[in-house]
């Protein structure tokens, strides 16, 4: 019986004329006033079975039985009339499709429970009826295939009159200044909240254009009560007023969003901002609906308004909006301060590939000793997670080490480089319909950035393995053990991608590479909008202790090498924990870094006595190369999905980015791996 009910809920059931008779016969020759069933079997009856492959929609069988039918036409206006007309909806107008105040997570739980069992409105209200109506998420794409139309035919033919009748208190327009005056308000008290004012300190001298457009919507609002108008007219004086203070609050909140790079941004505060974008946007869509010029338009513009409604119900509870919306907050947060361009990670001439090359020797070197105490700390006897333990303090203080030393650890290219992929992104799509010049300079700069990676891996190996290799042969002439003899088999297979799973394990690494720069870029936003750095500065008892240069000093140290040190603390977590997060949990997880796997390949030659078949250490080479390409091609992509985010570039624009990049590498090989000389 249920598995009946619920084919039937999808399937369609009979003609028009079979659905009428049918509720006719339940209700006495009548139709059931206030009950959504008739017009729920009516829209199964032309929703399609696969929406994807179905081009049009046609609801001509609905119009040529009405026009045949008078009686049934006058009960079905009547029951539309009283099924439809005079309820509440306006906060489906203020809430739907709108980014609410709450926790990602919690919103998320609320989205995925609805999904489950969809929250139900009172029946007084709109949602009520389009709950019960639309309850798919799809519905709008079929509607939308509906040609505009046969819907103002249905409208005409039912002798509709549409949102534009005089003015009453219950009816649309009267709803949607309700919704826009809600908007108003929550627009206004959010945007003069300190925090966000604080970003645009220069206007704060002025007066404000939310609370002026809070008293302009409201004197429109009085002349509807009070002349009773349908619709005001594009060239209203007041109407005119109004778009101008609304120009003037998408230019306030763009502004506050430019200004991050100066003063800094939390993930909070950017999650406000887009709140006040979005309703902003809702504002001049609303408005656009209380206009008319022309009454021929009346029935055209109710049409589109009750798709609106309809569209803002059936992608409500979308899951992929809401990670949309979040990752565009994370993105704006990370790529607008200025804290790092990336610049640091990408060399330019000569001069700087040299420096690279010397400073990622530097890392190479560190990492050598880290590859050592790996294995000692291997051999500690305690649980798995004392093991995590000891292996990211391991990594956490050799990672620290390399960045305050100067050094480079390779692939450590942090997401503030997606802030330099953004001004290369966006100089390019200034050529649109040139398709030579669209991503020329994405296509350098990517050049710019593969050649400081492949110098980077080149000093960070070339150090790393006689490093570990003289360490483990100087502690087996002192203690006549050799350290890497039990595990000597397991740290050559685990760099050959045939016989382990390197290149998974290597685009972990590549994941925790791209977070330590999100870490980065959010905290250094985050003690910039706090003025953190002056707090050191000016802090009393600081001066006192260590007198006013000394703190000032201080104070400059947190700010230029913070950020960095707590971005190095968590990759060095993140990379020296995952392996036994993968034991509690049954999966086989692990990190592999280019610059440790020469070093583990050091360790498990010496650790068999360099007793190695052919293939073995070719397979091994190989391996480290892979794993590095591995590491640097996925923290790239990350940071370049994040920089295309942050903007709302299309994906569509990665082909012909990277085309670009092919057919710059076609002409300057060598500049992808050493830098050239330019011709002038």
């Amino acid at each position: 019986m249920w598995f009946k009910k619920i084919r039937l809920h999808f399937s369609t059931k009979g003609s028009v004329q079979e659905v009428f008779e049918d509720h006719k016969t339940k209700h006495s020759k009548e139709i059931e006033v206030g009950d959504v069933q008739l017009l729920s079997d009516l829209i199964k009856l032309f929703r399609p079975l696969n929406i994807r492959t179905t081009d049009t929609v046609s609801i001509t069988a609905l119009i040529d039985y009405l026009q045949n039918n008078p009686s049934d036409k006058v009960l079905f206006k009547n029951y539309l009339e009283t099924l439809v007309a005079k309820k509440e909806f306006y906060s489906i107008l203020t809430e739907f499709g709108i980014v609410q105040n709450k926790p990602f997570g919690k919103e998320l739980r609320r989205r995925l429970f609805a999904k489950l069992i969809p929250e139900q409105h009172p029946k007084h209200t709109l949602e009520y009826v389009l709950s019960q109506i639309f309850p798919f998420r799809s519905d709008i794409q079929w509607i939308s295939k509906i040609s505009k139309s046969e819907l103002v035919s249905l409208c005409e033919v039912l002798g509709i009159i549409g949102i534009y009748e005089p003015f009453s208190g219950n009816g649309t327009s009267h709803e949607i200044l309700k919704a826009l005056n809600l908007i108003s308000q929550r627009i206004s008290g959010q945007a003069l909240e300190s925090e966000v004012i604080k970003m645009v300190p220069e206007l704060a001298d002025f007066e404000s254009p939310f609370e002026a457009l809070e008293i302009e919507l409201n004197s429109i609002e009085k002349r509807f009560f009070k002349e009773k108008i349908v619709a005001l007219r594009q060239d209203d004086l007041d109407l005119k007023q109004l778009l101008v203070l609304h120009g003037q609050c998408v230019a306030f909140i763009d502004k506050a969003f430019r200004n991050s790079a100066k003063y800094g941004i939390t993930l909070s505060l950017s999650q406000r901002l887009l709140k006040v974008r979005q309703e902003l946007r809702r504002f001049a869509v609303l408005i656009d609906y209380l206009t008319l010029d022309q009454e021929s338009e009346a029935l055209s513009k109710s049409v589109d308004f009750g798709l609106r409604l309809i569209k803002f119900h059936c992608l409500k509870n979308t899951i992929s909006k809401l990670i949309n919306d979040s990752t565009q907050s994370i993105a704006y947060e990370i790529t607008q301060h200025s804290a790092k361009t990336g610049e640091h990670y990408i060399t330019s001439g000569r001069r700087d590939y040299l420096k690279m090359f010397k400073t990622a020797m530097g890392g190479g070197l560190i990492v050598g000793f880290l590859c050592i105490f790996k294995v000692l700390l291997g051999k500690v006897e305690t649980s798995d997670f004392g093991h995590a333990f000891l292996y990211s303090l391991n990594y956490a203080f050799g990672f620290i080490a390399i960045y305050l030393l100067g050094f480079t650890l390779a692939t450590k290219q942090p997401a503030m480089t997606a802030a330099t992929l953004i001004r290369a992104i966006e100089r390019g799509m200034k050529y649109e319909g040139n398709s030579k010049l669209k991503h020329r300079d994405f296509a350098e700069l990517f050049a710019r950035l593969f050649r400081s990676q492949f110098i980077a891996f080149v000093g960070n190996v070339i150090l790393a393995f006689p490093v570990a290799l003289g360490l483990i042969y100087l502690i087996d002439l002192l203690t006549n053990v050799n350290i890497a003899e039990a595990k000597h088999e397991q740290l050559i297979k685990d760099i050959s991608p045939l016989h382990s799973p390197a290149i998974f394990h290597s685009a972990i690494a590549g994941v925790f590479l791209f977070l330590s720069g999100l870490i980065s870029g959010g905290i250094s936003n985050k003690n910039k909008h706090i003025n953190l750095y002056y707090r050191i500065q000016e802090h009393p008892a600081l001066k006192t202790i260590f007198g006013r240069a000394k703190t000032k000093k201080l104070a400059n140290w947190f700010e230029k090498k913070w950020p960095g040190v707590a971005s190095n603390f968590w990759f060095g977590v993140f990379m020296g924990s995952v392996a036994s997060f993968g034991v509690f949990f049954g999966l086989n997880l692990d990190i592999r870094h280019i610059t440790f796997a020469s070093g583990n390949l050091a360790l498990g030659l010496f650790g068999n006595d360099f007793q190695i078949s052919v293939w073995m250490l070719t397979l091994s080479i190989l391996g480290i190369g892979i794993i590095g390409f591995v590491n640097f091609a996925v923290s790239f992509l990350l940071s370049l999905t994040l920089a295309l985010r942050s903007r709302s570039i299309s994906w569509k624009e990665l082909f012909p980015m990277f085309r670009s990049v092919w057919n710059y590498f076609k002409q300057k090989p060598l500049t992808f791996f050493i830098p050239t000389k330019q011709k002038q």
